[in-house]
């Protein structure tokens, strides 16, 4: 349902950044499906170009995503005049490897941060005035849960997580700056894939998150499944995580941008946890795929890896009771939709 605000005279147009990537393309096809005029910008440097029309496909609208990178300020800016009508941003573009930013931390804080510091400049240039932001529980380091959005901050264990601090931080200063209206959403595990099978996870190279690795490993493309530690103090040994469908995120991103338009972000900034509320271990998850696709993985255990926490999972009232949203997908559903998502993947390569 739309929503509109008395300034508001026609369907709102929104911009997403990082829109042909995981979550902005499934939060593409909700927004598209609500209504909503859509532009997207993606550099593809963790996405294929095709998304575009596997977005079309499923929503029967055309869609343009133009390869703009955030890093690149005077072209950021320049595509933003191009559009002056732009009612709210919907801001994914960053890089989101735990391990990967251990090793490159300076190539994080240059893109999440500063890449988010671009973007609030053009925003500021064409006076929008309203964005969603894409955060990560990892701001609150190792809490115990289940987390809150009460849960003081902490000491981050990764860049990455470091970097959505400073982005929220970057965000709090902007709105009391120049009362720049701002939702951040501090998500969990996102996994699965579209019902359609049209779009899903699609990691370049090696990847950095379990799901992948998991229907890469069923499908043959890996020899075998890494889990890294099984000597944590959990049940089973291993990491617990709150593991999200990604369409029940990409629908938390829409009621959001329905709660700004409507005006009832009266904080200005303000976050909402997004997840199940409920934690599942490293093997968990393994049992779920191997339960749903009948597979059987090949599966060895390695050393920890560096930053991750022990476990984290979500308390999600806030986002329940102010947003009117909440989960609607177990995990076996996430399992079975990332692993059509796999199959259909390995089809199109045949071909």
């Amino acid at each position: 349902m739309l929503i509109f605000t008395n300034n508001l005279n026609k369907t709102p147009k929104i911009l997403v950044t990082g829109a042909a990537g995981f979550i902005g393309s499934h939060t593409m096809v909700e927004l598209q499906q609500a209504g909503y005029q859509v532009i997207g910008l993606d550099n593809f440097e963790n996405s294929s170009i095709h998304v575009a029309d596997q977005i079309s496909s499923i929503t029967g609208t055309p869609i343009t995503i133009e390869n703009i990178d955030i890093r690149n300020k005077k072209a950021l800016i320049a595509f933003v005049q191009q559009h002056k009508d732009i009612h709210a941003v919907i801001h994914f573009a960053a890089y989101k490897a735990v391990g990967e930013s251990v090793q490159f931390p300076t190539k994080y804080y240059e893109n999440n941060v500063g890449g988010t510091a671009n973007l609030l400049d053009a925003m500021a240039v064409n006076d929008i005035n309203s964005i969603v932001f894409s955060s990560s529980c990892t701001v609150y380091g190792e809490a115990n849960p289940p987390v809150d959005e009460t849960t003081p901050v902490q000491i981050a264990t990764s860049p990455y997580g470091n970097t959505k601090q400073i982005c929220e931080e970057l965000l709090r200063d902007q709105n009391r700056a120049n009362g720049l209206n701002v939702i951040s959403l501090r998500y969990f595990n996102p996994v699965g894939a579209h019902d359609s099978a049209l779009i899903g996870e699609l990691p370049l190279g090696i990847p950095n998150n379990l799901v992948p690795f998991i229907t890469q490993t069923a499908i043959g493309k890996r020899k075998q499944l890494t889990v890294f530690g099984n000597d944590y103090p959990t049940p089973d040994g291993t990491c617990i995580r709150d593991y999200i469908h990604v369409v029940d995120l990409a629908k938390a991103h829409l009621k959001a941008l329905e709660y700004q338009l409507a005006g009832k972000n009266q904080l200005g900034f303000d976050v909402f946890n997004l997840g199940t509320g409920k934690g599942s271990s490293v093997l968990e998850v393994v049992a779920a795929f191997e339960k749903v696709s009948g597979q059987h993985l090949n599966m060895v255990f390695g050393p920890r890896r560096a930053g991750d926490v022990v476990q984290v999972y979500a308390a999600c009232d806030k986002a329940n009771k102010a947003l009117g949203w909440k989960t609607e997908r177990n995990l076996e559903n996430c399992m079975q939709t990332a692993w059509a998502w796999e199959q259909a993947l390995a089809k199109m390569e045949n071909k």
